[in-house]
This record gives C-alpha cells, sequence and structure tokens, in this order.
C-alpha cells in the first residue's frame, strides 16, 4: 500500500525569501514555489494572477539586469498576498504599453493589470518591485 506523506513542514512560515541568479527557465520554478504557498495558505484562487506577475518581474531581471540576481521574497498578509523581487540595479521602472510591433514593454502593464497594486521602492543599492494581491 502507498502512502502519502506531507510534503510541507508542519507550520509553514508566513514569507519566503530566496536569493537567485535567474535564467530563462527560472520563472517557472519560482511559479512553482509561489503556488505550494498560495495553496498552502488557502490563497490558491490567487495562483493565475500572481504567477503573471510573477515571471513577468522575474523576466525583467533576465532582461535588465545584467548579472541576474534578485532576491524574491513572498509574503502572507493579512489583505492577502505580497511579493517582492529586489534588485541590485537602481532606476526607475515605468509600465507602457508598447506599440504593436515593440518586442517588449508590456510586462508591467500586465502587472498592473492582474494585480490590485504594484509599485517600486528604490534604494541606494538597487530597487524592489512589488505587488499585491488581494484574497
Amino acid at each position: 500500500m502507498n502512502e502519502a506523506t506531507d510534503l510541507y513542514p508542519a507550520e509553514l512560515q508566513e514569507n519566503y525569501r530566496m536569493g537567485f541568479t535567474v535564467g530563462e527557465h527560472s520563472a517557472g520554478h519560482m511559479r512553482r514555489i509561489l503556488r505550494m504557498f498560495l495553496v498552502r495558505w488557502g490563497l490558491d484562487r490567487l495562483t493565475d494572477p500572481a504567477q503573471l506577475a510573477l515571471t513577468e518581474l522575474v523576466a525583467n531581471v533576465v532582461r535588465h539586469v545584467p548579472e541576474r540576481r534578485c532576491t524574491v521574497l513572498i509574503l502572507r498578509e493579512p489583505y492577502g498576498l505580497r511579493v517582492e523581487v529586489a534588485d541590485g540595479v537602481p532606476g526607475t521602472v515605468v509600465a507602457k504599453a508598447g506599440g504593436p510591433l515593440e518586442e517588449g514593454g508590456r510586462g508591467l502593464v500586465l502587472v498592473e493589470a492582474v494585480t490590485d497594486r504594484w509599485g517600486v521602492t528604490e534604494a541606494a543599492g538597487g530597487k524592489t518591485v512589488w505587488f499585491e494581491c488581494d484574497a
């Protein structure tokens, strides 16, 4: 007889933080980690928008951060979910709808469309792009 075991620790924390060097396939791994936490926290209805937003933020790191290093923070908040992606490159982040022939520029427009709030916190050593989804 096969027995299923619980793959989660008995007390899953209310947050997850990990530093990554990201590549072309990293977003898929991060989506699985995010989904695991959302299901465990009973927020699985936020999976689709949160995974899409996280994918866009990771894609921006791959495209715009030379060393491709970032820190991802997933937080369970009283109102729902907050995800932060921090990198070591200072600068302004702008959401703009690209023209029909432009290859990029739509990622943060998608983040804005599928989340309840998003923004950028700039610091001396870089920036943090974050989004929030209400439960």
